[in-house]
């Protein structure tokens, strides 16, 4: 985390924010603006946007403006992701956004404590740093990859942690996905309370 980004939020460090249909999860396939924050240090080895981990790579852009943009487009729902968004404090950017009408969502790892003011979360755990209880506890959706068999196991242990009500989805990743989507359509009929998520934004190929 760059140590410039004050503490109030009002300045955080855009790696990149476009308008786009939203790809994964309880929300695929509606149109959304996202916000990429740049900065994590969960340092997944697959992760596709690895670009995103340096903070200081990435412009400290005034909160206000990135409002500004997220207003002019049709759709008045924001994802914000990253890197790990909640390194920062997300107060001044959520309030802001849904002040102008906007829906905030959100993709976490949890591993932060939790701060904005959202609409629906999307707790995404990595095995490198696990997941903060206030970030399970207000979680809509638990979004598990899954890399090898062991996933499974490790996605039961995070469902139980979680509310009985949040939305539970296995995700293949992405390099993996010949070998593992068989394994997960198995496992979703076998135990049904959760549900398949893929990367459709790859194969719509868009951002």
């Amino acid at each position: 985390m760059s140590t410039s980004v004050p503490e109030d939020g009002t300045l955080l460090p855009l790696m990149e924010e476009f308008y786009t249909i939203q790809g994964e999860g309880y929300h695929t396939g509606k149109a959304a603006y996202f916000i990429r924050l740049g900065g994590c240090d969960v340092g997944c080895h697959w992760c596709d946007v690895k670009e995103s981990w340096d903070a200081a790579l990435h412009p400290l852009t005034h909160a206000d403006t990135i409002i500004e943009h997220a207003k002019q487009f049709p759709s008045k729902t924001v994802v914000v992701t990253g890197g790990e968004p909640l390194i920062y404090n997300l107060d001044y950017l959520t309030k802001g956004l849904q002040q102008a009408g906007i829906k905030t969502f959100m993709e976490t790892s949890g591993a932060y404590p939790l701060s904005g003011s959202w609409d629906w979360i999307c707790l995404s755990p990595k095995k490198f740093k696990a997941p903060r209880a206030d970030v399970m506890a207000a979680a809509g959706e638990l979004k598990v990859i899954v890399f090898n068999k062991s996933d499974f196991d490790w996605a039961e242990t995070h469902a139980a942690m979680v509310a009985p009500h949040v939305k539970l989805y296995l995700q293949p990743e992405w390099s993996r996905a010949k070998e593992m989507t068989p394994l997960i359509v198995d496992y979703v009929m076998e135990n049904p309370k959760w549900e398949i998520s893929l990367q459709t934004h790859k194969y719509l190929n868009i951002p």
